[in-house]
């Protein structure tokens, strides 16, 4: 059984090796091994992931169950849009999945932003799971965009929102 708990910096090296694995499961057969490798490096190094962790105003949870992680999800007020949190990373190991982790990740997240009015996120539109879930959990397209994760990334994603509270 998984248990959702903050995630603290002695998860970093856990959450590395998670999210490799489940970014090359979920998007080498998209933009190939090389592509998914210089992304993990990019957007989940250690540093990266420890600022995440310790950055005031966001939240980032982990799934365990005291011997591995299997999950993981990160949201954060946006500096940009009032009234909206932005779901970064909602990612389940792939030997856990349809286990209910991602759907609990995501109901704890919801709770973690009273002042938040929007969730907003971005998602690989052929990521069809992952699109699939978001629908699941209320969330419809409002938007497209070429740079998802950040500026210039030439990604192509879905931009989608839901309605809290």
């Amino acid at each position: 059984m998984f248990f959702v708990r903050t995630a603290s910096l002695k998860d970093a090296d856990a959450l590395r090796a998670l999210l490799s694995e489940t970014f090359h499961a979920t998007y080498d057969p998209l933009y190939g091994e090389a592509k998914v490798r210089e992304l993990v490096d990019a957007w989940h190094s250690i540093p990266a992931l420890k600022t995440r962790i310790e950055k005031k105003g966001g939240e980032f949870l982990v799934a365990d169950d005291g011997r591995q992680l299997g999950g993981m999800a990160y949201a954060a007020m946006s500096t940009k849009m009032a009234k909206t949190a932005f779901l970064h990373q909602l990612y389940v190991r792939p030997s856990c999945q349809r286990m209910g982790i991602g759907r609990d990740l995501f109901a704890e997240l919801e709770t973690c932003f009273p002042d938040a009015e929007i969730m907003r996120l971005e998602v690989e539109p052929r990521n069809t799971a992952a699109v699939a879930f978001y629908q699941e959990h209320g969330f419809v397209e409002v938007d497209r965009t070429t740079s998802c994760g950040g500026p210039d990334s030439g990604l192509p994603a879905i931009v989608m929102e839901k309605r809290l509270g």
